[in-house]
């Protein structure tokens, strides 16, 4: 009952602010048209009494009353529909945006890290579809109740007995009830698999992987191991319907059984002559509607509790996001407040005249056995380049995604020109970092779209567009878009213009080039996947922002690389080794340390020779 009555209080809230008018005429017709389902009854009832007696004017006006209550319900449901439909569609597009906020609209990655709040994505974004069904399953029950209601009155007027038939509606609820937790428990086992059947359509279905797959031949092995994922997935929800199923059986059975039973006692009063034939007419036609209400009520009150489940598990990735926004602070350096935990409203400095700080640094995974990075100390000087060298898996990109604030340390501190990150307001350092990943974003929208989602404040300018395409060495992008700027880019859902890797790359600069007076500017091996001339031209296209931002804010530069061509040209190089500082300063210094460095250095120098 819990989770009706929450079902009820969520989407009730939801109809109301996707059309408040619209849901008071589709209540109002829904109640008319389920008062009229018991009036048909009565007015059957008269129909016959009057025949009997004989009274043809009366008895055609009952039948004439019978005829116009039939055609309101029928009438008065369609009605009540096209006015609810446009207030649920309004409700699930207004859920689709809530899911993509609490998904996407925190600085942190911590909350996207759990297993868990993946399959409960998963879980409510297969659900959001069953939102206008879950609010017509609302309404319908409001409006089974007030029926119910009726016709458990018009029962005691014929036989007080009679008014136990609504209470035999008690065990198919409570047998539906355990149907559906049956089925609801099925779906949570078996939502990681869901998530990887869906991952393997899309590789079988994607032009990115198709490729590749066809020519490995590896497309048949992806399509076989889909088909066995879903049949895995499917065996277990399909014994776990199954169970539902039998549950559901045994409630309806319950209830004939009583349903039969209150006919039965009709007809032996009417055969003693304690009631009349109109009277057995009555009954029969209540028990029907009882019937109908039960099954109704079954089925609605499952729409309603799936709704609930939905709910709460939207209002369990409301409570992950809020955690990653406002993590607890490090216990060793601050205190939360007796009032709990408060927004940060401290803005991010205009420009850095020290440089970041980083203060026995450590970061763990949820779910790790052991930190990816552990006592980090680490001065990146105001206007410095920094890189990062190290072996996969040595905390490269951990420590880039903890300076870029998409990680909250657990333990330690970092500190921008002598303030603590977890001290600026939200969204004050994201709107100050410029990035670039390996993994870059391939936007599939307009190219000055695709651009400009950098600075969205800017968003569909031409100016900014053009000149940090300019920037990143991208004009020949431009050039080869239909439509240039106003061309579309991909096939993902129309046809686009087709771009070369390269060519995703260099909107991908482009894209935190457009970034408005950044503080920090980040490379994660964007060149890994690169030759050497187009390695060039990226960084080339780079420094062209990064020296100046460098010289009139004090801007750092980070990038990380297994080149050592370019990294030999940063200010101060790390290298990191098994999530700690292994050694650091520039290549010279470095070389002259006969360290990890140097070897590495050789390593791939001798590559070369």
């Amino acid at each position: 009952m819990s989770l009706i009555l929450h079902a009820v209080r969520w989407l009730g809230g939801l109809a109301l602010r996707g059309g408040g008018r619209r849901l008071a005429v589709a209540v109002l017709l829904l109640l008319l048209g389920h008062l009229a389902t018991p009036g048909t009854a009565l007015a059957l009832r008269g129909l016959t009494d009057e025949a009997l007696a004989g009274h043809g004017g009366a008895a055609v006006a009952a039948a004439l009353a019978t005829a116009g209550l039939l055609l309101a319900e029928l009438m008065l449901g369609h009605f009540a529909h096209l006015s609810y439909f446009e207030v649920g569609e309004k409700m699930e597009s207004r859920l689709h945006r809530e899911l993509a906020q609490v998904s996407n609209g925190v600085p942190g990655l911590a909350h996207a890290d759990r297993p868990e709040f993946a399959d409960t994505v998963a879980l409510v974004r297969d659900e959001l579809a069953g939102t206008r069904a879950a609010l017509e399953a609302l309404l319908h029950f409001l409006g089974l109740a007030v029926q119910a209601a009726v016709t458990t009155v018009l029962l005691g007027s014929v036989d007080p007995y009679l008014l136990l038939l609504p209470l035999a509606a008690v065990v198919p609820v409570l047998l539906g009830r355990r149907a559906e937790a049956l089925t609801d428990a099925a779906r949570e086992v078996t939502a990681e698999r869901l998530r990887y059947g869906h991952h393997l359509l899309g590789l079988a279905t994607t032009a990115r992987s198709v490729t590749e797959l066809r020519l490995l031949g590896g497309g048949p092995e992806v399509v076989r191991e889909h088909a066995a994922s879903w049949q895995e997935t499917s065996r277990v929800l399909s014994r776990a319907e199954a169970k539902a199923a039998a549950l559901r059986a045994l409630g309806q059975l319950c209830f004939a059984a009583a349903y039969g039973g209150a006919v039965l006692l009709v007809v032996a009063r009417a055969a003693d002559g304690t009631a009349g034939l109109g009277d057995v007419v009555l009954v029969i036609a209540l028990a029907v509607q009882v019937a109908m209400q039960v099954s109704g009520a079954v089925a609605q009150s499952g729409l309603l509790r799936a709704a609930g489940r939905t709910a709460r598990r939207l209002e369990q990735l409301h409570a992950w996001s809020r955690a990653d926004e406002n993590p607890p602070a490090d216990s060793s350096r601050a205190t939360a407040p007796a009032g709990g935990p408060t927004t940060p409203t401290t803005p991010a400095p205009g420009r850095l005249d020290h440089g970041i700080r980083l203060e026995g640094v450590g970061f763990r995974y949820p779910g790790a056995d052991r930190p990816a990075l552990s006592g980090v100390d680490l001065l990146i000087p105001a206007g410095a380049t920094l890189a990062l060298v190290g072996e996969n898996g040595a905390g490269k990109s951990t420590l880039v995604k903890l300076l870029c604030g998409l990680y909250r340390p657990t333990e330690g501190r970092i500190l921008v020109d002598g303030t603590d990150l977890r001290e600026l307001a939200p969204g004050e350092w994201s709107a100050r970092v410029a990035p670039l990943f390996q993994d870059f974003a391939r936007v599939e929208l307009l190219l000055r779209e695709s651009v400009g989602i950098g600075a969205v404040d800017s968003l569909g300018e031409e100016a900014p567009a053009r000149a940090a395409l300019a920037a990143a060495g991208a004009e020949g992008v431009l050039d080869s878009v239909p439509d240039g700027l106003d061309g579309l880019l991909g096939r993902g859902y129309g046809d686009g213009a087709e771009l070369s890797g390269g060519q995703w790359q260099s909107l991908g600069l482009a894209r935190c080039l457009i970034r408005r007076d950044p503080l920090l500017m980040v490379l994660d091996e964007p060149a890994a996947a690169l030759d050497a001339a187009a390695e060039y031209r990226l960084f080339r296209g780079f420094d062209r922002t990064a020296e100046p931002a460098a010289r009139t804010r004090g801007a750092v530069t980070l990038f990380t690389s297994h080149r050592f061509s370019t990294v030999r040209r940063a200010d101060l190089i790390v290298v990191l080794e098994n999530g700690t500082v292994r050694e650091r300063g520039g290549h010279a210094d470095l070389m002259a340390q006969d360290g990890p460095y140097r070897e590495l250095f050789e390593l791939q120098a001798r590559g070369y020779h």
